[in-house]
């Protein structure tokens, strides 16, 4: 009986090779890309509400506000009545290009607030990093009763905090008896417009501005822009600073726990002083918080509101352009020109807050 032949061995290709590794690489493909699709599904799902919300009442009226701004609506009626005209750019030439009261209450306030900033930002950042370094102190003893202590004017009304130092800076207050004390006559601190530096200049003899500071910007002149903060604005400047170096100093402190005690000890080791390890290891491993109290004490000082508020209505020395939009918005019924300045304010921040990034460029993720 003859021999059955053997089949031929069956060569089964090797995945990736052939069609049989294309056709399993797509229905891999598929079902990952249905698993993805799934999952950003839900993922949608999730957030929408929470977008739903934002876009209702935050996107939509910042877009009201911003079609308000190129019209005169007064509020009394819909902004989109037939009686609401539509003035195009007006709000903001009344503000910027034409001359008026309108521009030179837009550039007081402007210059109140920017040298509000330009003292405001500096104390606070400095007072907050002293205050993280002193708490930060191992050796000391009841560190978290001072932290408690050094926190709790952030977290105290700020109605309270500024209603006590409106009795502290009256014309007979105690800082004025204090003054007295030691023979000084002190202003009538919240409603003295004067500016600090001129103040100092007439005491030095100089009363006659330059003729070439007589130039106006904004519907003030140049020499009232150098004119330095009024009276009320220092006021709020030592406000401001004690109140919110309580929280910049959670954020240093916090900085200050996540370095490495063996890069102190190292330092000291090395023989540098208290002085030196602080300046040469300390402040620069605090760059990136640094970087963020600047920053946020930047963008919250521009929006100075309540505090100016509580020292009242047609304080001249203490104006800046959030409680100028309200005034002229709520007081004046010109809600159109009070929306032109908010959003002013808005392309300013934004600006400086670019500039300023470009100077201080630093990673806050690290």
């Amino acid at each position: 009986m003859a021999a059955r032949p053997m089949p031929e061995p069956r060569v089964v290709p090797a995945p990736g090779t052939t069609n049989h590794g294309r056709r399993l690489r797509l229905r891999r493909s598929r079902r990952r890309g249905s698993s993805t699709a799934g999952q950003n599904l839900h993922g949608w799902l999730f957030v929408t509400p929470a977008l739903a919300i934002l876009l209702l009442f935050l996107v939509v009226p910042i877009v009201l506000a911003l079609y308000v701004s190129f019209t005169n609506w007064s509020g009394v009626t819909s902004p989109f009545a037939g009686t609401v005209q539509r003035v195009g750019f007006s709000n903001y030439a009344a503000l910027l290009t034409e001359p008026g009261l309108d521009q030179q209450l837009f550039g007081t306030s402007l210059r109140d607030n920017l040298y509000f900033v330009l003292f405001t930002v500096p104390l606070q950042t400095a007072l907050a990093l002293w205050l993280a370094v002193i708490v930060n102190n191992r050796f000391l003893k009841g560190r978290g009763l001072f932290r408690l202590a050094f926190y709790f004017p952030s977290v105290t009304s700020s109605i309270a905090i500024t209603t006590v130092f409106i009795f502290l800076f009256q014309s007979s207050g105690a800082v004025n008896q204090i003054l007295g004390l030691v023979g000084v006559k002190g202003p009538n601190w919240l409603y003295d417009s004067r500016g600090i530096f001129t103040v100092i200049l007439a005491n030095l003899g100089i009363h006659t501005p330059p003729a070439w500071s007589n130039h106006l910007f904004l519907g003030i002149s140049l020499w009232q822009w150098l004119a330095g903060p009024s009276f009320g604005m220092c006021v709020l400047i030592i406000l401001l600073t004690w109140t919110t170096s309580g929280t910049f100093m959670l954020l240093f402190l916090a900085a200050l726990q996540g370095i490495s005690a063996e890069v102190e000890e190292a330092s000291e080791i090395d023989g540098a002083s208290p002085w030196q390890r602080f300046r040469r290891v300390t402040l620069p491993m605090l760059r990136p918080a640094l970087v963020l109290v600047v920053t946020l004490g930047f963008i919250g000082t521009w929006q100075l509101f309540d505090q100016v508020t509580l020292v009242g209505p047609y304080n001249q020395s203490t104006y800046t352009p959030a409680y100028l939009s309200y005034y002229v918005s709520f007081q004046d019924n010109a809600f159109g020109q009070g929306a032109a300045i908010a959003f002013l304010l808005f392309t300013l921040i934004v600006i400086l807050t670019v500039v300023q990034r470009r100077f201080v460029k630093e990673d806050l993720t690290r």
